[in-house]
């Protein structure tokens, strides 16, 4: 008798976590209007990770806070997208556990194909409000990386730039799930409790004495970019 046909194996996306805080670790202060930690050297720098990803990812409260395009930037770049054959824009991914997200957002009236995650719980409100906007993804009861990443996979993402905020950050570091890490320190000072920090704790893989390999440390003028490998430690 023939084996029944296995599965076909699912590449999930290298994963690239991009994130600019203050030399004391905040993401950005309490004031209405966004901190700028990168200088103008670096956000070219990120316009450029952009254009060599296939989806950018941020988080629901990224949205609210920040309400940004996500766009590349650099018609240079978006023509160099083009001559690929690729579209001008990443894939714009977003995930909310309740789907609490106004839709009149610059997020999803930019650029090109857009995705919302959410919970069994949040999906008909995501496709009442969302689905006329994005294409709208339930992972299950609850959020589940794992299935977020197969689902981009196998719609052929094979880059996933994660732009924050702090909460995605540390679940995909707690999940063991990112690839890379970029941090760029600024060289300023918040000092402000309330204001939005890099990670949360959790149970990151190894605990606090494993040590992440160094892949580089880069002036950028002003600011330092440290570029991390978190699934390499020792």
């Amino acid at each position: 008798m023939a084996e029944p046909p296995k599965a076909a194996t699912v590449r999930r996306p290298y994963v690239l976590l991009s994130a600019a805080v203050s030399v004391d670790g905040r993401l950005d202060d309490t004031a209405r209007e966004r901190l700028v930690l990168s200088n103008r050297r670096d956000l070219d720098r990120i316009d450029g990770e952009r254009a060599a990803a296939d989806a950018i990812l941020v988080g629901a409260r990224t949205l609210r806070r920040d309400n940004p395009r996500l766009l590349v930037t650099s018609p240079e770049l978006r023509a160099g997208r083009v001559a690929l054959g690729r579209t001008e824009h990443p894939l714009k991914v977003t995930v909310s556990g309740s789907a609490e997200l106004d839709p009149g957002l610059r997020f999803w009236h930019s650029g090109g194909e857009k995705l919302v995650f959410t919970v069994d719980g949040a999906l008909p409100r995501a496709c009442r409000d969302l689905s006329p906007l994005a294409g709208v993804v339930s992972t299950g009861p609850t959020l589940d990386w794992g299935y977020l990443l197969d689902h981009l996979g196998r719609h052929g993402v094979e880059r996933l730039l994660v732009e924050g905020g702090g909460t995605v950050h540390t679940q995909l570091l707690a999940q063991n799930l990112a690839d890379e890490l970029h941090l760029v320190v600024a060289p300023l000072l918040v000092g402000e409790d309330q204001a939005p920090s890099f990670l949360r704790p959790a149970r990151y893989p190894g605990g606090p004495t494993a040590r992440m390999k160094l892949l580089e440390a880069r002036p950028i003028d002003d600011v330092v970019l440290l570029r991390y490998a978190p699934k390499d430690r020792s």
